[in-house]
Parts: C-alpha cells; sequence; structure tokens
C-alpha cells in the first residue's frame, strides 16, 4: 500500500525498533503513543486492512507471532501481565489500517484503562446473542 506507515516501515523506509521478524510479520516497538515501556506491535508483512479482510492462515501467523513474543515481553518488563488487542475500524481505535496486533505489558498502578462497561438491561442479552447467532 503506497502510503501505508508499517508498509514503509517494513519496507524499511521508516525508522523502527524492531524486535523480531519471520516471513510473515514483523514485531516493533510502538515508539509513537506506548501506553507502558515494552508496548510493541505485530504486523504483517503483506497489508491487510483488519481482521476482516485478513486471510485467516495470516491471521494464525500473527497470533502465533503474538504468543512467542508477549512472554518474552513480560520478562523484559518485569510483569506477567499483558493485554494482547487488535482494533478493527475507525471508533475501536484503529488510526493505521494495516493490520497489526498491540502487546502492552501491564503494571500495577500503571493507570491504563482499557473500557467502562454497563450491563445489560433485562432481556436484552438474549436478543442480542441471538442477533448475533442469526448472523453467523
Amino acid at each position: 500500500m503506497e502510503n501505508c506507515i508499517f508498509c514503509k516501515v517494513i519496507a524499511g523506509e521508516l525508522p523502527s525498533e524492531k524486535i523480531y521478524e519471520n516471513d510473515e510479520t514483523m514485531v516493533i516497538l510502538d515508539i509513537v503513543a506506548p501506553v507502558n515501556p515494552g508496548h510493541a506491535l505485530v504486523i504483517t508483512k503483506q497489508h491487510y486492512e483488519n481482521i476482516f479482510d485478513t486471510p485467516e492462515a495470516f491471521w494464525e501467523k500473527s497470533m502465533r507471532t503474538a504468543k512467542k513474543i508477549a512472554p518474552a515481553i513480560c520478562q523484559a518488563m518485569n510483569t506477567s501481565d499483558i493485554n494482547i488487542n487488535v482494533n478493527n475500524g475507525y471508533h475501536s481505535g484503529q488510526r493505521i489500517f494495516h493490520l497489526h496486533i498491540h502487546l502492552i505489558p501491564r503494571l500495577e498502578g500503571d493507570g491504563h484503562e482499557m473500557w467502562h462497561g454497563k450491563p445489560y438491561k433485562e432481556g436484552e442479552a438474549k436478543i442480542i446473542a441471538e442477533k448475533i447467532k442469526k448472523a453467523l
């Protein structure tokens, strides 16, 4: 993709702090807005916008890379806690439209909040579950 930041990183046209690389993926530190030190991104070497247009085989390879790197991040950052997160679409927080998986080491008192939930109204969960099952 011509103007994709991650495609330029993969091509060596933009600088990055590379942690790991294999034939399908690259792992770099998030140097723009890391939540905590050690916050890394698993990026696919082929351009896919998000999980919805990524072939299953590439998604599986990306998750294998995440599983390999996550324990190393935890060890290096002296924590046992990590968030593994994928934003899909603008309203979910995705700002770079190239599939990437966030590996965010978590530390006690780091102040990072994932989201604020609220319970379903009476009967609402059943209706929503049925809608999702129907969409399958």
